[in-house]
């Protein structure tokens, strides 16, 4: 058993390796196109390797190579591992389908080229940051997906506002890196060992390592408030790669989280509670903000802070469960995040990768130009409504099943005794039911504004169905919507998690006979010929897309409920004909919204680190004997700073 799981990973890693180098070395058609079959390949060896070490419960440690003394580079892999593993195995083949055809459209054949091979690089750095036995690997490879993404993220580097969303992502990813290294130093010292293994210390020493994790790992995940560089990333990426950062590498910084989380003996119930609050806060605040959106693809990125939200809410509860001592509620609450951080990965890959065929027919991402989609790009239509049914929670897709598993955790939680335990609960609760309505209210704007109705612009109307490879990308994470969904059971006790849930296969054919009765029914009513004529215009001649909702028009109630988040202004411009301001001339009606995470939170110490950037630049004087006594007074600060850390 142990050749055979080492052989599929040894074929995995060469797979990505090679489709890694390929490109680079020759820039042709059929080289990328090999390049993205290498990586197809890859998550099928990898889908056979997750799937064996979930069924039998078997843990992995691959031969160690050695570095440098006591910093061994390890793989190993468990169940935890193999459940990440999982949804890189599940998303890389939309992602590498599509892509043939997607990475075709880029402006010249060196871009096309080092997109194919960064691709296959990234996700061959996510699958080693989940595999990594130690910190020492786990850092290494971080970097990689950092460093690969980022330069994913600027590859068109000719527009300014990738370049702003890719410096932009490069410092939040350093913060968060630099948060990881500042917990596994203080886990080395209390330990001694890079290892992940037990922490079966008090909590009170575990303290500074939790802090510093939380905030390494929320950065990279996109919790709020370190959400905001994921609205500028997702716009700027090829919507291919989108898909992979959202279904994929949002998770990898979940699955750390959760490596340090369940390797904790003892944790405390103020980790919990800030777990949740945070969980919380992110889910509520990403889809009240995905509301205002009229950029498809940074609407996305805020619904995937929601839903990281949802998972560290299941995280959240798991924790204070644990400490409560109610160990089956906990089990539940774990799979709930984990389940979802699964189906997540699927339907938003899928979401992305039908919004970049919609920006790649339509030439813009502003929702208010589409519409009318669903005639001119039917298979692109139907397999956004699949994606957009899922997200939003409907029985009985994957979405549904997730979610299900959290409110099952939710409404058994009255065996906490603790009354203002309980009130806090109860609290989230509501929170996470009011970001669910929320979340369908969105997705029927997104589907309906986009899809239905008349097309807003001649683009619109021009657009032409996507070509195969583009279809069939979408359609393997559009199966797994369906099937993840009505097989939840199945899947969930194949993966070792058992636990009550009911079975949506059952559910899936009950409401099939449903819909389709009602539709005969429906159908056996039509009796005579059909009239065909105008839709009823109110006595106007003929209906235009302008008597349309718009996406502002139809999020607009709802910016005006939730003002005091989006801190809404209304500014009236109006000039006139007469002094007394009776003769209308001409004007204009602005809602503005104050972006309070830029402008409070982010903007201010980077003021302050330019100020003091200036200061410090002062002191290159270009004499010798001043470099010298910088490096001196560096070294005795290090010296001292190391002897007090020891």
């Amino acid at each position: 058993m142990n050749i055979l799981l080492e052989a599929l990973m040894y074929g995995a890693v060469a797979a990505l390796i090679s489709g890694t180098a390929l490109p680079l070395l020759y820039r042709t058609k059929n080289i990328r196109k090999a390049a993205f079959y290498l990586s197809l390949l890859s998550s099928i060896l990898l889908l056979g390797f997750a799937g064996i070490i979930l069924y039998t419960g078997k843990e992995l440690v691959f031969p160690v190579i050695g570095f440098l003394p006591g910093l061994d580079f390890t793989l190993s892999a468990d169940r935890l591992a193999a459940g990440f593993i999982l949804i890189i195995a599940a998303v890389v083949p939309g992602v590498s389908i599509y892509s043939i055809e997607y990475v075709e459209h880029a402006k010249s054949e060196a871009r096309k080229s080092l997109q194919a091979a960064l691709t296959n690089l990234f996700i061959l750095a996510m699958l080693m940051v989940v595999v990594a036995g130690n910190m020492v690997g786990f850092l290494i490879f971080w970097e990689i997906m950092s460093l690969s993404s980022m330069l994913l993220v600027m590859h068109d580097y000719s527009s300014e506002e990738n370049k702003k969303a890719g410096f932009f992502y490069f410092v939040m990813t350093n913060i968060s890196t630099a948060f990881l290294f500042l917990g596994f130093i203080s886990l080395f010292r209390l330990t001694g060992s890079a290892d992940f293994g037990p922490l079966e210390y008090p909590a009170a020493d575990l303290a500074l390592p939790f802090l510093s994790l939380f905030i390494g790992f929320g950065v990279k995940a996109g919790l709020v408030p370190f959400h905001k560089w994921l609205p500028y990333a997702h716009p700027a990426a090829p919507s291919s790669v989108s898909a992979l950062m959202s279904g994929v590498m949002l998770k990898v910084a979940v699955y750390g989280f959760l490596r340090f989380l369940l390797s904790v003996s003892a944790p405390e119930l103020w980790w919990g509670v800030l777990i949740l609050t945070a969980g919380s806060i992110s889910g509520l605040f990403g889809v009240i903000y995905a509301l205002k959106e009229n950029d498809i693809k940074r609407l996305l990125a805020y619904s995937s802070i929601e839903n990281i939200g949802i998972i560290f809410t299941g995280i959240g509860l798991y924790t204070i469960f644990r400490v409560e001592g109610l160990e089956s509620l906990a089990l539940l609450s774990l799979a709930g995040a984990c389940f979802h951080a699964f189906n997540h990965a699927i339907f938003k890959s899928l979401l992305f990768l039908c919004a970049g065929s919609v920006v790649h027919a339509t030439g813009t991402r502003k929702i208010e130009a589409f519409g009318g989609l669903v005639k001119n790009m039917p298979v692109t239509s139907a397999l956004f409504i699949i994606g957009s049914v899922s997200i939003a929670a409907l029985p009985p897709t994957n979405g549904f099943a997730g979610e299900l598993l959290l409110y099952q955790a939710f409404f058994q939680s009255f065996s906490v005794t603790d009354p203002l335990l309980t009130v806090f609960l109860i609290t989230a609760l509501s929170s996470f039911a009011l970001t669910g309505a929320l979340a369908a209210a969105l997705f029927v704007k997104l589907f309906g504004i986009t899809c239905l109705a008349m097309p807003r612009s001649e683009k619109s109307r021009l657009a032409e169905e996507v070509r195969k490879p583009m279809l069939i990308g979408p359609a393997v994470p559009a199966a797994f919507c369906i099937l993840g969904g009505l097989f939840s059971k199945q899947l969930l006790s194949l993966a070792g998690w058992e636990i009550e849930f009911p079975d949506l296969l059952l559910l899936g054919i009950l409401l099939g006979l449903i819909y389709a009765s009602l539709s005969m029914m429906i159908r056996s009513k039509e009796t005579g010929p059909a009239r065909i004529s105008e839709t009823w215009g109110c006595g106007i001649p003929a209906l235009t897309p302008y008597m349309e909702y718009s996406s502002a028009g139809f999020s607009e109630p709802l910016v005006m409920i939730f003002k005091s988040v989006y801190r809404t202004k209304i500014v009236n411009k109006a000039e006139y004909f007469d002094e007394q301001e009776s003769l209308f001339k001409n004007g204009k009606v602005e809602i503005r919204l104050l972006r309070f995470f830029e402008e409070y939170l982010y903007i201010p110490p980077a003021k302050a680190i330019d100020i003091f950037s200036k200061y410090v630049s002062k002191l290159q004087n270009g004499k010798l004997d001043s470099y010298v006594l910088y490096a001196f007074i560096a070294v005795i600060v290090l010296i001292i700073a190391t002897g007090g850390f020891v």
